[in-house]
């Protein structure tokens, strides 16, 4: 196909779901060594393998051997940085060149479909190159797992498990074929001169159209030796979302659905794009909790998506700024803000499930919960600073109430609420669930981390049982949230003048960490005193709307929305 590097990197990203899955980055990650050492291994211990030649390494990984070009190990690879710039490897020339950039028809109607499992029925069907690099990759990929049963598994879904827990794959290799079609899958076979697996043919014969199906909530799977399907052991433990969604829906929009668990406890699962937060999810949010409280007993807010949400809808954000809708901007953040707070203030447990990416408005449901139930691999916090703004969902409200529930007599006040203020200006992210317990975000003796992501929403129902079994109690709003006023203040803008004069932060960020400086301080009172949580979420979102009036804001949020990441200027 005539295929470059980045070219190939750019198609096996979005194959499994996982964007940073790149061939060759993830060869320069892992090492050419490895890779040569395991391809070396399989072509010289299963010389009866139909697939034996592959695994003989081409000339130009050999010469990229013989110059120890490892990959990160040795600074080069199939890529190579010199000063700022990427360059990447010719493999016709072995020279090194600069990056180009790849761009195909097909992967671009995928940008679309949220889902990798929905993606792969649009890729086989592309008429360029991506399309016939799908076609040939998933060819022998669909016959070679054929064959491997019962060689090395009696059960096929054994191998989809293997994949995605050994690779992270999100969809294992017969889930893939199933998305595309059994019938489908054996034709692209037939193009490329292959052919599936004896027993393949016998189960489409036999009268099951696909590898999996699902009945009452269960995951059935076809069974070679009983030519049926049989139900896949080990569920009873879990809850698979998709299993249930529409089974068990209550109530759903174009953001959100709503389902019965069982036992009177509710989930709610994001759907948007990204599982961002706009208008649909907190509208799903609410009538969730008005659900709840009338019928059922408690609350999970969970999803079984790649990330938990990726924080607030920052578009609409954008264009009510820039459409200087200031009002409408006014009601939709506090609509945010009262959200938040039914979360904590509601008359049932609400549980939340956070799991990858929980950022932003999803850090701020999180601590506005009753109790959190987290998978190990979260990586939550405030990233507001990156767009131009503060936490403006409750969270720079809540860090404040935080550092004011630690403050002990004789201790130095200042220096409690300075760690939360850090944490947020800085915008921290945990880097685990366990981490988020040291920043702040997490709170020992409330919230639980659980390593089995697969049970965590079955976790989170549990806990809800376990709340509204026990007498759930409504907490009464919080009056006594002890600021700290000049005294605070005077110390954090000292120390933002500081870090512009060393260079360390702009203008920009002069600005914003000021403005949240005045928030967490309380304002500018003239000692220490007792307030309420809503007189902090009104400066907290005065605060918010004055940054979102700024240029430097507006172009942050742009760049963010373009580009993918943050703009300092």
């Amino acid at each position: 196909m005539g295929l470059t590097i980045e070219e190939v990197d750019k198609l096996t990203g979005p194959v499994i779901g996982r964007p940073k899955s790149a061939t060759f980055r993830t060869v320069d990650v892992v090492g050419l060594d490895t890779l040569v050492h395991v391809a070396n291994g399989i072509y010289e211990n299963c010389p009866n393998d139909e697939a034996h030649e592959l695994f003989k390494m081409p000339d130009f990984i050999t010469k990229m051997m013989e110059n120890n070009w490892l990959g990160s190990k040795t600074n080069q690879g199939f890529y190579k940085k010199v000063d700022k710039d990427i360059l990447s490897l010719d493999l016709n020339t072995l020279e090194y060149r600069p990056a180009k950039k790849a761009a195909f028809a097909t992967l671009e109607l995928t940008k679309t479909i949220d889902k990798p499992i929905d993606r792969f029925k649009v890729l086989v069907k592309g008429t360029d190159k991506a399309g016939e690099f799908y076609r040939k990759s998933f060819a022998g990929m669909f016959a070679y797992v054929s064959n491997r049963i019962p060689e090395i598994a009696d059960d096929l879904y054994k191998i989809d498990d293997a994949m995605k827990a050994g690779f992270g794959w999100e969809n294992g290799p017969f889930e893939i074929w199933d998305a595309i079609g059994v019938t489908q899958g054996i034709e692209i076979m037939k193009a490329e001169n292959l052919a599936p697996a004896a027993w393949v043919t016998d189960m489409l014969a036999s009268g099951n159209s696909s590898f999996f199906t699902v009945n009452e909530g269960a995951t059935y799977c076809y069974s070679i030796a009983t030519k049926s399907q049989v139900k896949v052991p080990g569920q009873d433990a879990f809850i698979i979302l998709d299993n249930i969604r529409e089974s068990k829906k209550v109530w759903s929009n174009s953001g959100a659905i709503i389902q019965d668990l069982g036992d009177g406890i509710l989930n709610l699962e994001f759907r948007s794009k990204m599982n961002t937060i706009g208008g649909d999810v907190l509208q799903g949010i609410n009538k969730a909790i008005d659900l709840a409280e009338k019928e059922y007993q408690g609350l999970v807010i969970g999803n079984q998506a790649a990330n938990f949400t990726v924080g607030a809808n920052i578009g609409m954000i954008f264009m009510m700024a820039v459409e200087q809708e200031y009002d409408e901007l006014n009601m939709a953040i506090k609509m945010f803000q009262d959200t938040m707070m039914r979360v904590r203030y509601s008359s049932i447990p609400v549980i939340v499930a956070p799991h990858g990416m929980t950022l932003g408005g999803g850090c701020e449901m999180s601590m506005h919960a009753d109790k959190v139930v987290a998978a190990a691999e979260s990586y939550i916090g405030l990233v507001e600073f990156g767009v131009g703004v503060i936490p403006g969902g409750g969270g720079s409200k809540e860090m404040a109430l935080r550092a004011s529930d630690l403050f002990r007599k004789n201790d130095v006040e200042l220096n409690v609420l300075q760690e939360y203020f850090l944490t947020v200006a800085m915008a921290k992210v945990s880097t685990s669930a366990y981490e988020a317990f040291d920043l702040g975000i997490l709170q020992h003796g409330k919230d639980i981390v659980v390593v089995n992501k697969d049970r965590q929403i079955a976790e989170a129902k549990k806990h809800a049982l376990l709340m509204a079994e026990a007498g759930y109690t409504q907490p009464i709003r919080r009056t006594d949230v002890k600021v700290l006023g000049k005294q605070a203040l005077g110390m954090f803008l000292v120390g933002t003048n500081q870090m512009v004069a060393g260079k360390y932060i702009s203008d920009h960020d002069l600005k914003i960490a000021n403005k949240l400086a005045y928030v967490m301080a309380g304002g500018d009172l003239s000692e220490p005193t007792l307030v309420s949580e809503q007189y902090l979420l009104d400066i907290e979102r005065e605060a918010f709307l004055s940054l979102c009036t700024e240029r430097k804001t507006l172009e942050r949020i742009q760049f963010m929305l373009t580009k993918g990441k943050p703009l300092r200027n």
